[in-house]
């Protein structure tokens, strides 16, 4: 028999629910009010309790865009804005039965296996990562009739074994998660670009016959020696669902401090005087840099930097300027690798995948 003062708060709150919306929610939705009642009036555990190892999906999202926001609204815009997207990808979560471990800033973090386990967790957890990015694209729709910025999100998903109980002290603690894989986790949101689903192969193991992903990708992350293996998920077509992806980069891109010493390249041959310049923006096919000077797009550049992080010093590279504008007393030019060794290009990328993951 359920307990009589929450059969009276579901009653109180079923008024509440069809006075704003017209309707009182359904049997099995008052079924699951009910529920969650209970859990909240369960006495505290002591902060010792129920600590166990077990194996859980996390889902790690991270909004992109409240920068730009930021920089151009009033805070309580901002604030507002925020608020709605995390109570919108809330819904998402709920409906799929995550629960959420914590709002951090711009970033949810939500558990699917903890605190209670269910045998579709992974599928799960998937569906709800590709409808949040859905209920992102809905948003942003609303944002351009505001005309407000346009808001992305990142989401990473690992599943593995995890430390799972309450945390804390006799005056506050609460019920999370830790360990090795929920780093992991925050590694492969850090990868994640604006619009994409990226997963840990582990958890693609748990699915693949349900969901179409890329081929696994070799990524270096901090804290591990050898690359991790994540794929992008696309879609899953049993429920006719698919990632709206919203950016194609063709890789990421990693703020640094670099000196470079430039040469111009005429022909084929290469001018003796040296241009000191600096790096501040390294992807995998290119890269950003501060000139002393104004070289005309198109002209070509032989460069020679040393990347400490991997211990690689790069030399004969060149690339192609393909934009300049001034900035202060300086020019920023955006090139393009055209000549690289595969050793450097391996370094290059491990390079940007380090400052990613250190992020």
């Amino acid at each position: 028999m359920p307990d009589e003062p929450n059969t009276d708060t579901v009653r109180r709150l079923q008024a509440l629910i069809a006075r704003e919306t017209g309707a009182p929610l359904g049997g099995l939705a008052q079924a699951e009010m009910l529920a969650i009642l209970g859990e909240a009036a369960a006495p505290a555990h002591p902060v010792a309790a129920q600590v166990e190892q077990r194996e859980v999906t996390i889902l790690l999202a991270d909004l992109r865009g409240f920068t730009a926001l930021a920089a151009t609204r009033p805070a309580g815009e901002v604030v507002a804005a925020l608020n709605r997207c995390l109570a919108r990808l809330s819904e998402v979560v709920f409906r799929h039965q995550g629960t959420i471990d914590k709002f951090t800033g711009e970033s949810i973090m939500v558990l699917f296996g903890a605190p209670q386990a269910r045998a579709d967790d992974v599928e799960r957890a998937l569906v709800c990562a590709v409808e949040m990015q859905l209920a992102m694209r809905d948003l942003n729709l609303e944002h351009l009739r505001e005309r407000l910025p346009q808001v992305y999100l990142g989401i990473g998903i690992n599943t593995g074994t995890v430390v799972a109980g309450r945390f804390g002290s006799d005056r506050f603690s609460q019920y999370t998660v830790i360990g090795e894989e929920v780093r992991l986790a925050s590694r492969i949101e850090a990868f994640s670009l604006r619009g994409q689903v990226l997963m840990s192969e582990t958890t693609y193991q748990r699915c693949g016959s349900l969901v179409s992903a890329t081929a696994p990708m070799q990524v270096y992350v901090k804290g591990k020696a050898e690359p991790v293996a994540m794929r992008e998920l696309v879609a899953i077509p049993a429920r006719r669902l698919k990632v709206p992806r919203q950016e194609f980069r063709r890789s990421h891109r990693a703020d640094t401090h670099v000196p470079c010493l430039c040469q111009l390249v005429q022909g084929d041959d290469v001018q003796p005087r040296i241009i000191h310049s600096m790096v501040v923006d390294v992807s995998y096919h290119g890269l950003q840099m501060e000139l002393p000077e104004r070289i005309e797009p198109g002209n070509v550049l032989q460069m020679e930097f040393s990347l400490a992080l991997v211990e690689h010093r790069a030399v004969g590279v060149f690339g192609r300027i393909v934009k300049i504008q001034a900035e202060g007393d300086h020019w920023v030019a955006g090139l393009e690798f055209t000549e690289i060794d595969d050793t450097t290009q391996q370094k290059v990328q491990m390079f940007v995948q380090l400052l990613v993951a250190s992020r």
